[in-house]
């Protein structure tokens, strides 16, 4: 769920600066560091000092930052599909 949330984070970043021009200089890099920041990878690897793939419940910071920028390039809501039918080696 919290890749599907990222993805659709993008969406609407790309609808709402389509629309409205909202984001100013520095949104998008901010929310990438984001979710560089809060992957399972990067959360372990402070943590614990080693990551452990398996106990992972919320995405790398590669996947979500992946989910949220395809969000944000596409704007196109239907892409969410592929989080339901891609292996979870391929997220």
């Amino acid at each position: 769920l919290e890749l599907q949330a990222d993805f659709l984070a993008g969406v609407w970043a790309h609808h709402a600066q389509q629309k409205m021009q909202i984001l100013e200089e520095g949104d998008i890099g901010e929310a990438i560091r984001a979710a560089q920041a809060i992957g399972d990878d990067t959360l372990q690897r402070q943590a614990q000092g080693r990551v452990v793939p398996d106990s992972f419940t919320h995405g790398t910071s590669e996947q979500r930052i992946r989910w949220f920028s395809q969000g944000i390039k596409t704007g196109n809501f239907e892409d969410r599909d592929l989080l339901f039918s891609l292996p979870y080696d391929q997220l």
